[in-house]
């Protein structure tokens, strides 16, 4: 709250920007010094969000700021990586005051721009079994009343204000600007916004233009619209030092119903008219792709297909001349029918370089193991040269508790299925998934009392997770996790619908534009066998947690032996786990254990900071039988074991009730054993079935498999990524 205070008073008073960073420098000096680490990310990104929202900042603040981005590099991750990132942008800024803002916006606002063709959207997924109506429509009417003001037009006038007031400075007069601006038509506003971007990435490219040449091509654009200004329009009355604000990231609201609404909400982005000049370079294609293309199993239906013998011989001195159409004989429906050799046609992408591009939506990361159970975080935010621009960026985030997650995964897991098999979305987009938790009082883990745990657990473990590792996140984000309900619960009143007081949209305007940094989730996949013979194997991913509970066990009266004596009833099932024991040394042993036990929960997720390694807690209440003066008895002992991949099967031929990530829609039934392992990546798994093809005795990754990812991660973005 107190940081959505600060950031609002620079909108209303920008003059207070430059006294505001220069404060927030000499706090960040004064934690460099006194190694107070924890301060440096939150100020860093406090800072860097003023800079991009004031105009003008003396150049000596420009100057600090880099030294100390500077600094950061000799520091551990995650504080050199955002410090370099940060240093970049810094000396960029410097050279071209505005153009973080100018870029941030067009890209946002998909505004045509033939200098910079970078488009985002942010798409905003909720559940609607796990968010109340109230809270869904909170959501919508604040997006509503945030875009309410925001239109093209309106866009380009803080992009074209912004440029000439952070360039010419005092020699900007922002009242006459601002009246001359509105009284334009919109494709003179476009014109001068097109010249404003042109001068700006110009510049960017090409870093031997001084800096006086840039500032005289401005000048020539803010003196030509002054020249042609009309006489007789009226000045508006705005304070010199009014803000120019900094509008809300295009954001999108959808309810998630489909089990492939992720996928067809992405490559409608893609197909939507594009108002950037890449238009007519992805246009044709996308066009041609249709949804019937997007089927789960990749499986085509089949379709009658006629035979055609051609006699076209494929070359081009074969083809008749044009005096010989003109003088054939056929119809023009014949003519119309026949086939036409193209001018030319698209060669279809070598394995190469869709391996680049597999390799790139997967983080990049190899398939040979890293020798670490810790978890991997951060990555850099600049992409390789090697690897072709992609224009588009997909901000996916989604609302909820662990079970909107648990749908997240199986979503990105069908998503990363579709692109080993045709890598459409890859190669033109980036896809980035934020999490914004969302736990109301009145909801359950389990709504049916059968499936209900032996104790409750928190909703929201992933996202408690990230507030340990990164304590800005938990400052920012985690702190909305209560906060919505309620907000949505509130009366409305005039100043709720106010565009300056909408807390939520600020914040997740905050988060999906500073937080760039991932932490990398391993999914999991299980395999249950059931004890209907006649079923078959069912296979299912989850992220955070499986439940295991024993269905009740109905024998009858007449195969139970009539005792004088009553005997204590030993409750739970005898089970056989085996499994694989991780060590820190990265040394994998099998073992088996035989145990008694009432259920167990396999945890994905570490409950502490001490204990951060990528593998399972396997948690089970043991019955152990014990006796003394009063007779037999039994105890419940907890056991946790860490593993990777692991066997359960009961020696009594008892059945199992399974549940996946805490979601009472994701249970199965009547199962007689599981298989837990890594779930693997789909790119990985496609070309290792190749290699087998072609190396039947082969067993190691060969080819192409060793540069790929082996096990699927999901990233979520934070601020930081994990701070050690």
């Amino acid at each position: 709250m107190l940081r959505w205070t600060l950031h609002k008073k620079i909108d209303r008073n920008p003059s207070n920007g430059a006294l505001l960073i220069k404060i927030l420098v000499k706090e960040l000096e004064r934690a460099e010094r006194c190694s107070y680490r924890q301060y440096i990310i939150p100020l860093l990104h406090t800072l860097m969000y003023t800079l991009i929202k004031t105009p003008c900042i003396p150049d000596d603040l420009y100057e600090r700021v880099y030294d100390f981005c500077k600094k950061l590099l000799t520091l551990p991750k995650p504080y050199c990586t955002i410090g370099l990132d940060y240093a970049r942008q810094l000396k960029l800024e410097r050279t071209i005051p505005g153009v973080l803002y100018q870029r941030m916006v067009s890209a946002e606002q998909s505004l045509k721009n033939d200098s910079f063709p970078y488009q985002e959207k942010v798409f905003m997924f909720a559940d609607p079994d796990l968010l109340s109506e109230a809270v869904c429509q909170a959501l919508i009417d604040e997006i509503k009343a945030a875009q309410m003001s925001q239109c093209v037009k309106s866009c380009m006038l803080c992009v074209i204000e912004h440029a000439f007031q952070a360039v010419l400075k005092e020699h900007c007069d922002v009242r006459n600007l601002h009246s001359i601006l509105q009284a334009k038509p919109l494709h003179v506003t476009e014109h001068c916004f097109q010249q404003v971007m042109a001068a700006t990435e110009h510049a960017g490219r090409d870093m031997s233009i001084e800096y006086s040449q840039y500032v005289e091509e401005l000048g020539k654009i803010y003196s030509a619209l002054l020249s042609t200004s009309d006489k007789g329009v009226e000045k508006t009355a705005i304070d010199k030092d009014s803000g120019i604000p900094l509008p809300n990231p295009n954001i999108s609201f959808h309810l998630w119903r489909d089990e492939d609404q992720l996928w067809k909400e992405l490559v409608m982005f893609l197909r939507s008219p594009s108002q950037s000049c890449e238009q007519d370079t992805l246009s044709p294609e996308l066009d041609s792709f249709e949804f019937q293309d997007i089927v789960p199993d990749f499986d085509c239906c089949e379709q009658t297909r006629f035979s055609v013998l051609s006699t076209d011989s494929g070359i081009e001195r074969d083809l008749p001349a044009p005096g010989d159409e003109i003088l054939s004989s056929c119809t023009a429906e014949a003519e119309h029918s026949r086939l036409q050799r193209k001018g030319c046609m698209k060669k279809k992408g070598s394995s190469l370089d869709s391996l680049a591009f597999l390799q790139s939506g997967s983080n990049g990361q190899g398939a040979k193991p890293s020798g670490k159970l810790h978890r991997k975080s951060g990555g850099s935010i600049i992409e390789p040269m090697a690897q072709m621009k992609r224009l588009h960026t997909a901000r996916v985030l989604v609302l909820g508790d662990d079970r909107v997650l648990g749908r997240l995964t199986q979503a990105y897991y069908s998503l990363r299925k579709r692109e080993s098999r045709r890598a459409f979305l890859t190669p033109r987009l980036k896809v980035q998934f934020y999490y914004v938790p969302v736990a109301e009082e009145q909801s359950t883990l389990y709504p049916n009392e059968e499936c209900a745990l032996p104790n409750q657990t928190e909703p929201c473990e992933l996202a408690a997770y990230l507030g340990r590792a990164d304590p800005w996140y938990e400052s920012n984000i985690n702190t909305l996790c209560h906060m919505i309900p309620k907000l949505a619960t509130m009366p409305s009143s005039p100043s709720k619908a106010a565009v300056s007081e909408l807390f939520i949209i600020d914040v997740i305007a905050y988060y999906v534009r500073l937080g760039l940094q991932p932490v990398f989730f391993q999914v999991y996949a299980v395999k249950l066998f059931f004890s209907n013979p006649t079923w078959e194997p069912s296979e299912d991913i989850f992220l955070t947690e499986l439940h295991l509970m024993l269905e009740e066990f109905n024998c009858s009266r007449d195969s139970v032996p009539m005792k004088k004596k009553p005997v204590t009833e030993v409750p739970g099932a005898d089970l056989i786990l085996v499994y694989k024991k991780v060590l820190l040394s990265n040394r994998e042993k099998e073992e088996t254990l035989s145990l008694r036990s009432t259920g167990l929960v396999m945890k994905a997720i570490p409950s502490n900071e001490t204990e951060d390694l990528v593998c399972l807690s396997v948690n089970t209440a043991e019955v152990v039988k014990t006796s003394n003066l009063s007779g037999r008895s039994y105890s419940l002992v907890p056991n946790t074991i860490r593993t990777r991949n692991i066997r359960i099967r009961s020696t009594e031929q008892r059945t199992f009730t399974v549940c996946l990530d805490k979601d009472s829609r994701r249970i199965y039934k009547n199962v007689n054993s599981i298989e837990v392992f890594p779930c693997l990546e789909p790119s990985y798994c496609l070309q290792k079935t190749r290699t087998r093809r072609a190396c039947l005795q082969e067993e190691e990754d060969v080819g192409l498999a060793k540069y790929l990812p082996k096990s699927l991660l999901l990233p979520i973005n934070t601020f930081a990524g994990i701070v050690q």
